[in-house]
């Protein structure tokens, strides 16, 4: 497969349709040289698209030559060479509101703007547009944002815990176009995103994009439908800038009212179970499973359960699920119990999974509306949670693991005796 597409773009450079990228350079005032690789097009329409915490793309890359071939002219700028910084999430939030500007002010030449990132890059696109808007008040050339699926909080909290917004994300005043994957987490968090967009003056705009999951166009793992989304993308970049063109692009950039940004997590969690020492009550879990019952966590006062969330195109997921199954089968005879709620999969594709990748046969309940994700505060897949035979939260989990290891069993075990 990946011979073949090589096979293509180097016919599709012979041919002229693709042209070759040029790497050029911005000079700031303190000796700064900003790198980015440049795709020149005719069109009135410029797309500066920022590499997230990945870092720069092949796959991007052959999206900005497609882009080109189209009269879309591409910069894709390398702010992790520039910087010194290695591809990493904590890299993103150390690059300079002032280089996004630099990058919209060189960039500035008659041209429509349109800034374009993912994942973790939205954190310096959005605070360099503002700073962009609080010294150029009176510029109409910043026509809207696209962004695919971003990640809008300050950190993945701990399970049940409420995320908290980016501060940034109240102060921005652009138009904005989300391209969200439906196999997502992040698509149940739009319920907050967009209210708190809206709330600094952005008009936002939402495509859902279905049966794929984030990251589609590089993923090394993809599935024929994502390749076919990957193929789409320069299309929906378009449709997206086009539609964002229609708006109104002088904006007054909106307060911010946080401007420290120290709480943000530069860094990933060491993933363990985190404990309720308060041992709340754990939300309301009424749902339908395969065959059409109805499942109530309330009907297991007097056993332990275990909660998962989990989808069949999540891969730690599927890496967990044999290992609940054994879990469970150590625990035969127990009071003990698995729910795994499914993330708005239809029946038959989780029938399909169940009899082709995972052999398993603990409850699994269907949550087709995202309702359950939303109540339980789930912020990524797959997320545990361990509930005490008095229906209160005493763990909770996010990330795959081998669930049926002794500390897991043991600690089941106490759950139980208590």
């Amino acid at each position: 497969m990946k011979n073949t597409y090589f096979i293509i773009l180097i016919w599709l450079l012979l041919s002229g349709v693709v042209q070759a990228e040029t790497k050029q350079t911005i000079e700031l005032v303190d000796g700064t040289e900003i790198s980015y690789y440049h795709y020149p097009a005719k069109g009135n329409q410029l797309y500066i698209w920022l590499a997230p915490e990945a870092g720069l793309q092949q796959a991007e890359k052959n999206i900005a030559n497609s882009l080109a071939s189209k009269g879309i002219e591409v910069w894709y700028p390398d702010l992790f060479e520039t910087n010194f910084l290695p591809i990493a999430a904590s890299s993103v939030e150390q690059f300079p509101v002032n280089q996004i500007k630099a990058l919209i002010a060189s960039a500035n030449k008659g041209k429509e703007i349109y800034l374009v990132t993912s994942g973790r890059g939205v954190v310096p696109i959005l605070k360099g547009l503002r700073q962009w808007q609080l010294e150029v008040p009176e510029s109409t050339v910043i026509k809207g944002v696209i962004l695919l699926s971003t990640k809008f909080f300050v950190e993945t909290p701990d399970p049940g815990q409420s995320g908290k917004l980016l501060p940034i994300v109240s102060a921005t005043n652009i138009p904005i176009y989300l391209l969200q994957p439906a196999q997502s987490p992040w698509r149940w968090k739009l319920d907050k995103t967009i209210p708190a967009l809206q709330k600094g003056g952005s008009e936002v705009f939402l495509q859902i994009l279905p049966k794929i999951r984030d990251r589609f166009y590089y993923r090394p793992d993809a599935v024929a439908q994502e390749y076919q989304a990957a193929s789409e993308l320069p299309s929906l970049l378009i449709r997206a800038s086009n539609v964002l063109a229609t708006l109104s692009a002088k904006r007054k950039a909106a307060e911010l009212n946080e401007v420290s940004t120290r709480n943000i997590a530069t860094s990933k969690k060491q993933r363990s179970l985190t404990a309720y020492l308060e041992k709340p009550a754990s939300p309301s879990l009424k749902l339908r499973d395969l065959s059409g019952n109805i499942i109530n966590l309330n009907d297991y006062k007097n056993e332990v359960v275990m909660v998962n969330f989990w989808a069949s195109w999540c891969p730690p997921c599927v890496y967990e699920m044999p290992s609940m199954q054994r879990l469970k089968e150590s625990m035969q005879g127990k009071p003990f119990r698995i729910l795994a709620v499914n993330m708005a999969e239809d029946i038959p594709t989780i029938k399909k999974f169940l009899k082709e990748k995972v052999k398993a046969d603990f409850a699994i309940l269907l949550d087709s509306d995202g309702a359950a994700l939303r109540r339980w505060k789930v912020f990524a897949f797959p997320t545990t949670y361990f509930i005490g035979k008095q229906g209160k939260l005493r763990y909770g989990f996010f990330g795959g693991r081998e669930w049926n290891e002794p500390d897991i069993v043991e600690l089941i075990d106490k759950l139980i005796k208590e």
